[in-house]
């Protein structure tokens, strides 16, 4: 099999420790690699490094390259412009070798966290066994551990057919409110969507063809003249590869992976992973909390004090500093889009 990571992003959900040219991917968040490097030697007991794709920008090309020395550097692929999942996962396909296309490929991104990375990696030897015997195209659901609103959802109302681990997808659903969300949790019908999916390469470019025809067209163009790659990929539409193909396959089939997955959406989840210390504070770096709980204090530079609060998310770097409470820390994005306002591009 081969491995497909999408290593792109705009350093918008944990800022300021992430910025554009720093994205979650590239730091140490949870552990002494970064995300990046993390998603890669998960995949190395299974796969070889030969047998491992990238697709980022060109910004951040040089430092994937550096964090992932053992991947061929033709297999770091550089987007021009980003244009969403859809179009980053059909391009990477088109670039691999034709006389592989009908093995499976594993597609995932790669700043999420696991918690157990050899359940991990056996949900993935299922799900290769399911793409490649059974040309099936298997999206990895979670089992929602509570009632989650900034995550995707998957409908799977019936039990793995007789002698298969995989259930039948009726419906993808997006991000729910928190009443719909509580009835998601409670139902057992429902998955976390995970975003990581397993298919052969060659049926998933089969379905593009049909599903998304002005998408591969300009790809061919791109095969015949890779001199071209900037100026057609610009007119590409954005669009994730959930609304290009998978809610819109006749069969779609998922494997429920248990195994702690977070996909580090914002600083709140950063929390849910790290160990609590004995005030029941999550820490990063060096940080003093006096009479305080249930705070995450990350520092990247300098040192975090905080004195008689609770439930903040409080976050120092070189040049920024972020005060929120925890639970609305999804909500930085509005802070990077105050500083684009402002034109403050030295804090982005």
């Amino acid at each position: 099999m081969q491995a497909l990571i999408l290593a792109g992003g705009s350093g918008t959900r944990f800022w300021p420790a992430s910025r554009k040219l720093r994205p979650k991917q590239l730091l140490q968040l949870a552990g002494d690699r970064t995300l990046l490097r993390a998603t890669f030697e998960r995949l190395s007991p299974v796969l070889d490094p030969a047998d491992i794709w990238v697709c980022t920008n060109r910004d951040l090309a040089a430092d994937v390259r550096r964090e992932l020395p053992e991947v061929p550097q033709a297999q770091v692929l550089e987007e021009p412009v980003g244009r969403n999942t859809g179009p980053a996962i059909a391009w990477s396909l088109t670039s691999m070798p034709t006389d592989r296309r009908d093995e499976a490929v594993v597609s995932l991104h790669s700043d999420h966290w696991i918690a157990d990375e050899e359940g991990f990696r056996a949900t993935l030897v299922a799900a290769v066994a399911q793409a490649e015997h059974n040309d099936r195209v298997v999206a990895l659901g979670v089992v929602p551990r509570w009632a989650e609103t900034g995550y995707g959802y998957m409908e799977a109302p019936g039990p793995p057919a007789e002698g298969s681990p995989v259930r039948e997808v009726e419906e993808f659903l997006e991000k729910p409110d928190r009443e719909t969300a509580e009835r998601f949790a409670a139902s057992g019908r429902h998955f976390w969507n995970s975003g990581i999916f397993v298919f052969r390469a060659s049926t998933l470019l089969s379905r593009l063809s049909e599903l998304e025809p002005g998408l591969m067209a300009s790809l061919a163009e791109i095969e015949v003249e890779p001199s071209r790659l900037g100026e057609v990929f610009a007119c590409l539409e954005s669009k994730p590869i959930d609304t290009a193909v998978m809610e819109r396959l006749e069969t779609m089939h998922t494997l429920v992976l248990d195994c702690g997955w977070s996909d580090l959406g914002s600083w709140e989840a950063l929390a849910e992973v790290l160990e609590p210390d004995a005030q029941g504070n999550f820490a990063r770096g060096d940080a003093v909390a006096i009479d305080a709980t249930g705070n995450l204090l990350y520092a990247d530079s300098g040192t975090v004090t905080v004195l008689g609060v609770e439930g903040l998310a409080v976050v120092q770097t070189g040049d920024a500093v972020l005060v929120t409470p925890l639970a609305r820390s999804q909500e930085v994005r509005r802070i990077v889009a105050e500083l684009k306002q402002r034109d403050r591009d030295e804090l982005l």
